[in-house]
């Protein structure tokens, strides 16, 4: 039986049993020799290119930091293994200490390794609705062996509206919703063609028709996908 709100505390219940912790599992043996985490994790470093030319005149120009080039990339001592420099390569802020980062991407895999052991419908659902960040990365690096987690998220929907080519036919479960579920999907012209709620936090299933043009999801969590949708 799925309990509401159940995603978001365990969410909660991960993050603080980390800090309590002060140590990762998964990634601490790989850190660089004499590394220290920082006192509070830095947010995950942006990738994404140089903000776009500011519209009026006067107007503060801004840009992302420059990022240190992989073969910069060094510890204060010791060294990274071939996966954690992958992990940091276009990650590294200049002036930022790489280890800083790797921190973050072993605090992802940590919440992870622990949220699958509670449940692991929401491990799936906390990388679908961006409450694990950076997973894709830090999975992808730092431990693999949660792969599959992040393959079937990428299938998956959170609360709100998709449209189009985000759409995916098939069946998907709810399975830890709110009391305040309620969908909607609608067809060509804005046809309703199904909706729904629930006021149970029980788990909820719904069918994705090939005509669908819309879905609309609230207080439903997140929505992973029933068997194979690739």
């Amino acid at each position: 039986m799925r309990y509401p709100f159940l995603a978001g505390a365990v969410v909660v219940i991960a993050t603080a049993a980390l800090a309590a912790c002060g140590s990762s599992a998964d990634g601490s043996k790989e850190a660089a020799a004499g590394s220290k985490p920082p006192a509070a994790a830095p947010p995950a470093p942006s990738v994404a290119g140089p903000s776009a030319s500011p519209a009026g005149p006067g107007a503060a120009r801004t840009s992302e930091p420059p990022k240190v080039p992989a073969d910069g990339i060094t510890p204060a001592t010791g060294s990274f293994t071939k996966k954690q420099k992958e992990y940091l390569t276009d990650r590294v802020p200049k002036g930022m200490d790489p280890a800083a980062v790797l921190q973050t991407g072993q605090e992802t895999c940590d919440r992870l390794r622990y949220l699958v052991k509670a449940d692991r419908d929401i491990a799936v659902g906390a990388i679908v609705t961006g409450e694990v960040a950076d997973a894709k990365p830090a999975v992808a690096h730092l431990c693999p062996q949660h792969q599959d987690l992040v393959d079937e998220a990428a299938l998956g929907y959170a609360d709100g509206t998709h449209q189009g080519a985000k759409l995916r036919p098939g069946r998907y479960r709810a399975a830890s919703p709110t009391k305040d579920c309620s969908w909607q999907l609608t067809g060509a012209n804005g046809k309703v063609l199904g909706s729904g709620s629930s006021d149970t936090g029980g788990r909820v299933e719904i069918t994705v028709p090939e005509a669908a043009r819309t879905f609309t999801s609230t207080g439903c969590y997140a929505w992973l996908p029933e068997g194979d949708k690739s």
